[in-house]
């Protein structure tokens, strides 16, 4: 009932209010005008012979971490074809280089009933595999409809999220009855699904402990180093607004104690490059913009890495890396990622996105989490100058990350049972 009054409300709504706000998502270029017909559910691309998986993620994240189950998939399945649909057109792009051959990407269909049919009768996926945590009901409902298997994959149930699908209990529960498993990152959020209305969960880990490392130019690395020369750096990563201005009022007593230090910030959204700039600059620091093509010289503070893709080029330049998104209230981004590339992370006091994973890496000793910048610049300062201790943080991260990376196999092997 819940999701026929949606369907009905939608349609009703949509050239009212939801398609001006499209619009105005196109103006801003928030949507891909070439493409804006994937988000109508009118694909061009034709769909491929045989079994087609299709795997959905909200963004990058979601997106990135199903490269290695896509891997699994394509060479334990070699006549099947991946589908993976995401929302936004970071996420696009990066798929784009990162896929594998038999793989590709689309944009999701605004959930709107009428696009959601013409999207599933026209690819015919054999399993739908959602890997997101917002639960779109026009498109599930379809779906179902279709009997479809679905399967929530690394399903996460925030403590705000859980509290209010627990008042509308009615809604949550018609939701999760199109998925025929639920597989939550942790126990907890397998628990919280079965509460709200699952009919099966389970946990069998966290799929992003078994993530690909981001891909590494080797010329781009090189023509990095050859400007980086002998100074000692450190790496500012997925950062958000407030963050970089927080961590470069701690430069200058940073560069005090190591005077050939160089930071490089590498933002969460890219298109933050200029401000992240003009900010750093009003604090007296002498910063180089990668996307205008700036060289890091001797007298260069910080390195504004303001681009898509080359995150693991700064992984594995920097021996120590601090993951934004933790000195603010977000709730943090990915720390697994510079673990596997042997790095000494560090990770601020909001780290509520990725609980699990943080308590799993602290009972390890594989992360160090600071309260405020003042914490930051003395761990920093410490893991630069004292190698026996960088040595050591780098190896619990690395040791730890790869140790957890095991649930590829179990996710993959439920999986079958419904291929």
């Amino acid at each position: 009932m819940f999701i026929e009054i949606y369907d009905k409300l939608v349609q009703t709504l949509y050239p009212y209010a939801i398609q001006p706000y499209i619009n105005k998502r196109l103006k801003k270029g928030k949507e891909d005008p070439a493409r804006h017909n994937e988000r109508l559910g009118k694909p061009l691309l034709p769909r491929p012979a045989g079994k087609l998986i299709w795997l959905h993620g909200a963004s990058v994240g979601e997106s990135i971490s199903m490269l290695p189950l896509i891997d699994k998939l394509l060479k334990e399945n070699p006549d099947f074809n991946i589908m993976v649909t995401t929302g936004t057109i970071t996420s696009a792009e990066i798929m784009s280089k990162r896929l594998p051959p038999r793989a590709f990407h689309q944009y999701i269909p605004i959930d709107n009933p009428k696009f959601a049919q013409s999207f599933i009768q026209y690819w015919k996926p054999d399993i739908a595999l959602w890997f997101e945590s917002e639960f779109w009901p026009a498109m599930l409902g379809e779906i179902k409809k279709h009997n479809i298997p679905l399967i929530l994959v690394n399903g996460r149930i925030s403590d705000k999220t859980f509290k209010r699908w627990r008042l509308f209990k009615f809604a949550s529960k018609e939701l999760l009855s199109c998925f025929n498993l639920c597989l939550g990152q942790s126990d907890e959020d397998a628990r919280r699904l079965k509460e709200i209305g699952a009919k099966k969960a389970l946990c069998l880990g966290n799929l992003k402990y078994a993530g690909f490392n981001p891909p590494v130019d080797a010329d781009k690395k090189a023509d990095i180093l050859a400007q980086i020369g002998s100074r000692t750096t450190w790496g500012v990563i997925s950062t958000h607004n407030d963050e970089e201005a927080q961590i470069g009022k701690r430069i200058a007593e940073l560069k005090a104690q190591i005077p050939d230090l160089l930071t490089i910030v590498a933002p969460r959204h890219p298109q933050r490059g200029a401000d992240i700039q003009q900010q750093l600059n009003a604090l007296g620091l002498k910063t180089a913009l990668r996307t205008k093509q700036e060289k890091i010289t001797p007298e260069t503070d910080v390195y504004i890495a303001d681009t898509i893709g080359e995150v693991g080029i700064w992984y594995d330049i920097a021996p120590v890396i601090f993951i934004g998104g933790s000195l603010i209230p977000h709730g943090g981004q990915n720390f697994i990622e510079p673990c596997r590339f042997h790095d000494a992370v560090l990770v601020g006091p909001f780290m509520h996105n990725f609980t699990d994973a943080m308590n799993r890496a602290k009972k390890a000793d594989a992360i160090i989490q600071i309260k405020n910048t003042e914490q930051l610049s003395k761990e920093v300062l410490k893991l630069l100058q004292d190698k026996e201790y960088l040595q050591t943080r780098q190896e619990k991260a690395y040791n730890w990350a790869t140790g957890e990376a095991k649930v590829l196999d179990g996710i993959s092997d439920v999986i079958k049972e419904y291929l």
